[in-house]
């Protein structure tokens, strides 16, 4: 009787693990079968004001930067959130005023950070390097900049 119990024991052995091995290999299979397909690509432009970059300001602080451009005939809401819009109203004040000459395409990339730097340099007391980099000095200058006018 040891003979047939040590046999079934193996065979019962073998039939788990070979089950096993069957069936992680049809979840692998199933599993890659029904990944799902990458996101759509999806432009810019779709995101309008959900894509906001307040450069560290508080909704109170940017909502005094957004009144402060409407005053000077830059429109846009105010809502609190520096956007799309808002940071085309930025871009075309440095256009205006401190030789902004890229894109106005509401991103606040290298060039209009540059021209913030100017700004700041002469209103908020900006002292780093006009460098594109809205690194700490930046954002602290932007923020007392926004205090002062909020």
């Amino acid at each position: 009787m040891r003979p047939n119990v040590m046999t079934r024991s193996i065979v019962s052995a073998t039939a788990v693990a070979g089950l096993a091995i069957g069936t992680l290999a049809g979840a692998g299979s199933s599993f890659a079968a029904s990944a799902p397909a990458a996101p759509p690509a999806v432009s810019a432009e779709a995101f309008g004001t959900l894509a906001t970059n307040n450069l560290g300001l508080t909704s109170k602080q940017a909502k005094g930067i957004q009144r402060w451009l409407r005053g000077w005939g830059y429109n846009g809401d105010i809502d609190g959130l520096l956007g799309t819009n808002s940071w085309k109203a930025i871009q075309n004040f440095l256009e205006d005023q401190w030789e902004y000459d890229d894109a106005i395409d509401g991103i606040p990339g290298p060039n209009t950070i540059k021209a913030l730097q100017r700004f700041l340099s002469e209103h908020s007391q900006y002292t780093g390097p006009i460098d594109g980099i809205a690194g700490p000095g930046t954002r602290a200058a932007w923020s007392n900049w926004a205090n002062f006018i909020g």
